[in-house]
């Protein structure tokens, strides 16, 4: 069984940082592509990013572009999420992905952790 644990949540003022990271065990996590996506309250989950299972392969949300960095170490199951330059937009349950192909572009999201809270303060 895949699980997907999120850690590095918390609460941070506006045009701080957080580093999220995500612990994978249970599958071959250097096979497959990987990634984030959050849900604000009131609204539905949403992309924010993804990473080929190479880690040569990155793909982001417009709205995080630029300040949002994704990376993986295959030799430790983990993906990270550098977030910088946070705004109160980016308040949001953050859920780590993995896919069911090596490129999130051939497959779909298979599993999902249970979420990191984020709360960026004005």
């Amino acid at each position: 069984q895949v699980q997907l644990v999120e850690s590095g949540g918390g609460l941070v003022q506006a045009g701080g940082s957080l580093r999220l990271s995500c612990a994978a065990s249970g599958s071959t996590f250097s096979s497959y592509a990987m990634g984030w996506f959050r849900q604000a309250p009131g609204k539905e989950r949403e992309f924010v990013a993804a990473i080929s299972w190479s880690g040569l392969m990155k793909y982001y949300a417009d709205s995080v572009k630029g300040r949002f960095t994704l990376s993986r170490d295959n030799a430790k199951n983990t993906l990270y999420l550098q977030m910088n330059s946070l705004n109160p937009e980016d308040t949001a349950v953050y859920y780590c992905a993995k896919y069911q192909a090596r490129s999130p572009l051939t497959g779909p999201v298979d599993y999902y952790g249970k979420g990191t809270l984020v709360t960026v303060s004005s």
